[in-house]
Parts: C-alpha cells; sequence; structure tokens
C-alpha cells in the first residue's frame, strides 16, 4: 500500500476520521455519565454526544449580521481539518505508527494550538463582546502552558535520544519503541516532573474545569461560542471530542505505551484512554472550582513551568 493511501486512510478511517470521532464521542458521554453517577444522578446515556451532534446537524446556523461571515462559518471547519490530521501523527503502540516524515512531535505540538487560535478567531469574527472576553481568556491561557508543554515533551526526547546514543530525537515511533524496550517512562522517577507537567496541560488544553475560563457558561455564556449554532456548532464539538483523542493518545505515547501488539494492543489503549478520561478529566472538573484568568496565568508559570524546567534539567544531568 502507497503512503499516499496510508496516509489518507489513517487520517478519514483508522486512527483518525471515523474512528477518532466515535471514540471522541463515546469518552465525552463516558465523561458525562460518569460524572453524573459521582454526583448521585441518572444522567443522559452515553450515546448522547451522538444525539447532540445529529440534533445539531438538522438546526440552522444563524451567521450575526455584523460577523465576517466566511471567517465565522471558516473557523470551526479549520479546527476539525487541524484535529483530523493531528489524530492521526499519534502512534498507537504495536497496532499503527505513522509515517516517520510526518509523526513527529514538533508537528503535532503545532496543530495542538490550532483549535485554540480557531476559538480565538471565532470570538472575533462574531463581534460580540462575550467572544472578544473569551478570545482574551484563550490567548492568555494558551500562552500560559504553551511553554510547559514544549519543555516537558522536550525532557522526552532528550531521555530517549540520550538512551540511543545521544541524539534527540523528536519522533514518537521511536519514543514508543524505545519505552517498549527499556521500560515506560511513567515508572522512570527521573520523568516524573515531565509527567506532572503534561498531567496539568491537559486538562487546560482541553478547557475543562478549572480551566474552562475562556467558555465560563457563568460568566461569558460560552464567550466564542455564543453566537453559534447549528452544524457550524456541532463543528465545534467534533473539534473537541477529536481534540480529547489527540491529547490523552499523546499522553499515552509519551508515558505509558503498552507492550502488546495486534488486537491486545488496541483494547489495552482503549482502556488507557477511558481511565485517562475519568481520572484526569472527569475527577478534575468535578473536584475544583474555575479559576480566574489571572489565577491561570500564574499557575502555570509556577508549578507546571517549574516541574517542567527541572524534569529537563535532571534528564540532563543523569545522562
Amino acid at each position: 500500500m502507497s503512503t499516499q493511501l496510508t496516509t489518507l486512510l489513517a487520517v478519514f478511517l483508522f486512527p483518525g476520521g471515523l474512528f477518532a470521532l466515535v471514540l471522541g464521542l463515546s469518552l465525552k458521554g463516558l465523561d458525562r455519565r460518569v460524572a453524573a453517577r459521582l454526583q448521585g444522578r441518572i444522567g443522559p446515556p452515553l450515546a448522547q454526544p451522538f444525539f447532540d451532534l445529529v440534533k445539531l446537524g438538522f438546526k440552522r446556523t444563524m451567521v450575526p449580521a455584523t460577523a465576517s461571515q466566511p471567517v465565522f462559518l471558516g473557523a470551526p471547519l479549520v479546527g476539525v481539518v487541524s484535529m483530523l490530521v493531528a489524530v492521526a501523527l499519534v502512534p498507537v503502540s504495536g497496532l499503527y505508527s505513522p509515517d516517520p516524515m510526518l509523526g513527529n512531535l514538533i508537528v503535532l505540538l503545532y496543530l495542538l494550538m490550532v483549535p485554540a487560535i480557531v476559538l480565538m478567531i471565532a470570538g472575533s469574527a462574531s463581534t460580540s463582546p462575550y467572544g472578544a472576553l473569551g478570545f482574551s481568556r484563550e490567548m492568555t491561557l494558551m500562552l500560559a502552558y504553551e511553554a510547559p508543554i514544549v519543555l516537558a515533551v522536550l525532557a522526552v526526547a532528550l531521555r530517549t535520544g540520550m538512551g540511543q546514543g545521544g541524539v534527540i530525537t523528536f519522533s514518537l515511533a521511536d519514543i514508543i519503541a524505545y519505552q517498549r524496550s527499556h521500560g515506560m517512562f511513567l515508572l522512570d522517577p527521573v520523568m516524573w516532573p515531565a509527567l506532572a507537567a503534561f498531567a496539568l496541560f491537559f486538562p487546560a488544553n482541553l478547557g475543562i474545569i478549572p480551566f474552562d475560563i475562556p467558555e465560563a457558561e457563568t460568566e461569558v455564556l460560552e464567550g466564542p461560542l455564543l453566537e453559534y449554532s447549528g452544524p457550524a456548532l456541532g463543528l465545534f464539538k467534533v473539534m473537541s471530542a477529536l481534540k480529547a483523542v489527540v491529547v490523552l493518545s499523546l499522553g499515552i505515547a509519551l508515558f505509558m505505551p503498552l507492550p502488546f501488539d495486534g488486537i491486545w494492543g488496541l483494547v489495552g489503549w482503549l482502556v488507557q484512554l477511558a481511565v485517562l478520561m475519568e481520572i484526569g478529566v472527569t475527577v478534575v472538573r468535578l473536584s475544583m472550582g474555575r479559576m480566574r484568568i489571572d489565577q491561570a496565568f500564574g499557575f502555570f508559570l509556577k508549578w507546571p513551568l517549574l516541574l517542567a524546567i527541572a524534569s529537563v534539567v535532571t534528564v540532563t544531568i543523569v545522562a
């Protein structure tokens, strides 16, 4: 099978595309269901995110009269396309590995920035004052959490490269192969600061409490998404579901790839995704209150950044 065809299948079918969309919506449904049970409620059915998406597909998209229509409607589409490409770049241990020329961490980190930029553009294009506030908050939050995640990823690249002869590697396939041979970074004390920094990063990147500040319903009424409806809003839901798969899969690839192949590798990966979703998303958002934007900014420049710096320094010293 040609490289081009393999890439297209990865983007549109597996592990991206249709498979990633179903998986992402299922994880969202699991999150809502478990959250309800933890709060003593019955909660929605597991398939509720699918029902919501279908409902939005039959509604009308309303565009504000003062909005820039091409930008307003194009922003969510750009976000979905970026996540379709991103999810195809994350390897699944023992089952799928992207083309080495495509699947590297630098490209993936760039793509993970796109949803935040899309939300900022959407908020600006809507000409809503709440959208403008969401734009400002999203930009501030992104500036805060980007430095820690870059340094945490650098620590992983350093640890892998130095273990292979001193050459830093940003290939996710190489990082997974190294861990399958030498053990997961999850069990390596040297990598625990980087793991902690990444664990603090993904609630912010996924926009959940306590870092759902740009879309705070009780303050800015969904901010950038306030003016969106119908299929356009549905595309943002698709983008969010795909991003959840990308971020959680990236965490698995960086710190805890399983040593299984074939169907057992897939089953293990799915179980890991579900466990991470419940621990890192559901429990976090139920147990904490929303931060103010200044608190979130200060938090990321303090703890995650210090942890990431400590990890880079420690890896360099140990090597």
